[in-house]
């Protein structure tokens, strides 16, 4: 083989593009069957979306040697499967969830009576109420109910089935009241929230490997009946490798928009699902329904540097030297960029959502397009630290 075949076609396999996209190809996967034969644990399958007991997943985890089968089967639901569960009466005391909802009430009415909190990267002004990082929040205001609601053991056990021991546990409420629009299908954190431009400059590994970084599910905190707007899912859609691209193509969207399931829930019920997996919050046309879900997005324990970097420090001591190298042309564009990224934070997570919104699009500014912009614009060094600062302050809780 000639060598510039070789480089065309390993170029072809390592850096996915939007334009190679292929429907044809996605929808050989999207249309896979979920067979209960599969899943032994699971107690029937409803739109090829798979239903678990709770009260059996329990039963069956309580044997450790069963349990390891368990956690098995729900890792390969989410993996290679349908990629979404719903785990049926998953906190059978509601009292925890009524204590839970009425916390989250309280918070909401404050954001609303302070005009405080970030909006929704999704949804219309208005559509719906978001509380971000009600994790947090919702430990701070009530530590007992907290426990008691996040010891839930369906909970641990899809979490450690998916990223394994030691995941870190964030949440986002997410109500959305009567005639709040669907949201357009997506993929989630990491490379759904990129833009395509973006999105093609990580290879095709990265692709792989961003949906078995966290894991994502939702806690109903009402009765979901059709009407009201439940998750719109597309089983098996999170095996097409190229996804996060395709996403932003209309024909597969239109597609989704076709084939698209939705299952009704009820209070108590938890559902997990691949971040990959095409998915959407269905349009609310209920006259009264407000629908309540807590948004559980559990993250690998893997996910963090071994250092601790104090990059803000770093940046506003750089500053000064790259706009000297950068003026007196002693540095290219790029080697300005390679110095910046060796330095500043180039991602835009983890933050506070509610002081650091995603304006503009679904990530908030990172501190090295800030620094990119100070250089461009010639800020002071003055102007800069001072912008740097109120960036950090911003992510703070």
């Amino acid at each position: 083989m000639k060598a510039d075949n070789l480089q065309k076609l390993r170029a072809v396999r390592v850096w996915l593009t939007e334009n190679a996209c292929d429907l044809g190809e996605f929808r050989a996967a999207a249309e896979n069957t979920t067979l209960l034969s599969n899943y032994p644990t699971a107690d029937h399958v409803e739109k090829n979306v798979l239903i678990y007991d709770s009260r059996k997943v329990l039963a069956d985890i309580a044997d450790p040697q069963r349990r390891r089968a368990v956690l098995a089967e729900i890792c390969e639901a989410i993996g290679d499967g349908p990629g979404v569960a719903v785990f049926k009466h998953a906190y059978e005391d509601l009292s925890v969830i009524d204590r839970a909802s009425a916390i989250f009430e309280d918070i909401i009415e404050a954001q609303h009576r302070t005009a405080t909190g970030g909006g929704d990267h999704f949804a219309k002004p208005g559509a719906n109420d978001r509380i971000w990082n009600s994790l947090e929040k919702h430990c701070l205001a009530d530590p007992q109910n907290f426990a008691e609601y996040y010891s839930n053991a369906i909970v641990a056990i899809a979490s450690e089935a998916w990223l394994g021991p030691n995941y870190q546990m964030t949440a986002q409420v997410n109500r959305v009241n009567p005639g709040g629009e669907a949201q357009s299908a997506h993929r989630d954190y990491h490379l759904g929230f990129q833009s395509s431009k973006l999105i093609e400059q990580y290879p095709a590994h990265v692709h792989r490997l961003s949906p078995v970084l966290t894991l994502q599910g939702a806690v109903a905190h009402c009765d979901m009946p059709l009407e009201s707007g439940p998750t719109l899912f597309l089983p098996h859609s999170q095996t097409y490798v190229p996804g996060y691209l395709a996403l932003k193509r209309q024909e597969f969207r239109d597609y989704f928009d076709r084939n698209h399931v939705q299952l009704p829930l009820e209070k108590g019920d938890v559902v997990f699902f691949n971040p990959a997996l095409f998915h959407a919050a269905g349009n609310n046309r209920s006259a009264d329904i407000k629908r309540v879900a807590n948004l559980l997005q559990v993250s690998s324990a893997f996910g963090r540097a071994m250092e601790t970097v104090n990059r803000e420090r770093m940046c506003a001591r750089l500053f000064p030297a790259l706009k000297v190298l950068k003026s007196e042309g002693k540095l290219s564009d790029m080697e300005v960029s390679n110095a910046i990224a060796a330095c500043a934070e180039g991602y835009s997570f983890p933050t506070n959502l509610d002081r650091d919104p995603p304006l503009g699009g679904l990530a908030p500014k990172t501190q090295a397009q800030l620094m990119h912009e100070a250089l461009q614009e010639n800020w002071s060094d003055e102007a800069f630290t001072e912008a740097l600062a109120k960036q950090a302050e911003k992510k703070l809780t």
